[in-house]
């Protein structure tokens, strides 16, 4: 006897429908073919048991089992559920009627429980696409999958309510999630808020036109200066995610196995906060089983990687081609895999190994030789992907005893709002352009004109400051950014001004002050 179940594998973002083809014959062979690997063979002793262990009777004859497409590795646990329903399809425990219109996927305990698998997301979206009515999998998995809607979502917890449910009895329930209303009712609850944070009005400025062009930004000052700190309140002014943003950051969760038991979409932009001992790998995604890396789960947010020197070389240096690319291209020997990962890159440092390097009160032990070697740990080309560099002073005693907060994140995001939809407006017909850090050259010459002041004023600063090359453009941009946040159509001189003073870092003497 011959059945089919139907499930799905999950290639990148994407999932690919598996056909799960059981025979039957005479016999005591169990064969299972179709290119799996060792998690997929290990489960005919799991399901033996779990078959069992649910009242049935695993049959005696020679079973032959092919997941097509046969030139597709099928990794993972989450086939155990539709292989053992196909083996007790041929013994005529589940009838096939409902097999048909049914995709399913689960990872089995013994006892016949259903454990949560990885991907459930992108598999729900293939289902509707293939135009199957109902998508079987684990209660835990089950909110993340009724996001799609036009497809019949049920959550199971035993292997013996998916039999029952295909036999035509009523115990699993359809779940419906709401997504339009918990994706806005979740879009301003926010742990962190900047009213908590006392002066630093200059950083708390530049971190306003950061997230209002999403532009890249580095803050250098000594230990205790509240560079953590105010990183971590950057999503509360960031603009809320779109519905598109929101599918697809969810679905990178998904595959990655990130996403909560109770969550059915993510509606905050994520904040990513690596440790400087990750491995490129972890950073940017791939492995032995390709999974997306840091950049890829900070995709639509931010990815914060503090003390940026104490990161390895070798790690900082794979970001450069996201940051320009905004998306990553992993290629193996037996898998080719792209993930999206447009993030803003907030970086934090101090200016010298001790930590106090130019600080007002405390004196550095440092030598100039090991300032400027740590200084130099960064790389000119990373270095060039960043709009916004600034430098941090401890605050003094009169500003940290202040008790009024400052200025909130609600009212910092209102104006981050506007001049996001300005950006909008503009680049409305240009493909993959969304924000003014993503501007090319050809944009820039179209919408960041300068007067003749402005000209002068910015060849000035070039020369007197002798600032490299590379910040021509970035400095463009951030201008840019400031004229949107007053909602001026033109920049101005004093736009250009505030664009100049954020490129304090990229100084030609930048890492010689130490010397």
């Amino acid at each position: 006897m011959l059945v089919k179940v139907f499930s799905a594998s999950v290639q990148g973002l994407s999932a690919i429908p598996v056909t799960i083809e059981v025979n039957s014959s005479r016999g005591i062979k169990f064969f299972l073919v179709g290119l799996p690997d060792n998690a997929v063979k290990e489960s005919h002793e799991r399901i033996v048991a779990a078959v069992e262990n649910s009242g049935y009777r695993f049959p005696t004859k020679q079973l032959v089992v092919n997941m097509a497409p046969a030139d597709i590795r099928k990794e993972g646990a989450g086939y155990d559920l539709p292989l053992a329903i196909g083996i007790l399809a041929t013994e005529e425990k589940v009838k096939l009627d409902n097999l048909e219109r049914t995709m399913m996927i689960g990872e089995l305990s013994l006892d016949g429980t259903l454990q949560p698998v990885k991907g459930a997301l992108p598999i729900a979206i293939k289902a509707r696409e293939m135009g199957f009515e109902n998508l079987i999998v684990p209660e835990q998995n089950v909110r993340e999958a009724a996001v799609v809607n036009q497809l019949k979502v049920f959550g199971a917890k035993h292997m013996n309510q998916v039999v029952q449910f295909l036999n035509g009895e009523d115990v699993l329930e359809c779940t419906e999630v709401d997504t339009r209303a918990e994706f806005y009712a979740q879009q301003s609850n926010f742990d962190f808020d900047f009213a908590d944070v006392k002066g630093q009005a200059h950083v708390k400025r530049a971190l306003e036109v950061a997230a209002a062009g999403g532009h890249n930004l580095i803050m250098i000052g000594p230990p205790g200066s509240g560079k953590s700190m105010m990183a971590k309140r950057l999503p509360s002014i960031l603009p809320p995610l779109s519905l598109s943003e929101s599918l697809e950051t969810t679905q990178i969760h998904s595959v990655a196995g990130k996403l909560s038991q109770d969550c059915s979409l993510i509606a905050q932009r994520p904040f990513r906060s690596p440790h400087h001992t990750i491995s490129q790998v972890a950073l940017v995604g791939g492995g032995q089983n390709p999974q997306p890396g840091e950049v890829s789960l900070a995709h639509s947010g931010v990815l914060f990687c503090d003390e940026l020197p104490e990161f390895s070389r070798s790690v900082l240096e794979v970001l450069r081609q996201p940051l320009e690319d905004r998306q990553i291209n992993i290629a193996r020997a037996k898998y080719s895999v792209t993930y999206p990962c447009s993030f803003m890159f907030v970086a934090s440092m101090n200016p010298c190994p001790c930590g106090y390097y130019n600080h007002p009160q405390k004196s550095c032990v440092c030598t100039p030789g090991q300032i400027h070697r740590y200084l130099h740990k960064i790389s000119g080309p990373l270095l060039d992907r960043i709009d916004l560099q600034i430098e941090i002073t401890p605050l003094s005693f009169e500003e940290m005893s202040r008790t009024a907060p400052g200025e909130n994140s609600a009212t910092i995001r209102e104006r981050v709002i506007r001049a996001r939809q300005m950006q909008a407006n503009r680049y409305a017909d240009c493909k993959g352009v969304h924000c003014n850090a993503q501007m090319n050259s050809q944009l820039l010459r179209k919408f960041a004109k300068l007067d003749e002041q402005s000209t002068e004023m910015l060849r000035t600063a070039m020369t007197r400051l002798q600032l490299s090359a590379r910040a021509y453009d970035r400095i463009l941009k951030v201008a840019r950014t400031i004229a949107d946040l007053e909602e001026s159509e033109n920049i101005q001189t004093h736009h250009l001004a505030e664009a100049i003073g954020y490129r304090n870092l990229d100084r030609d003497d930048w890492a010689e002050r130490g010397t």
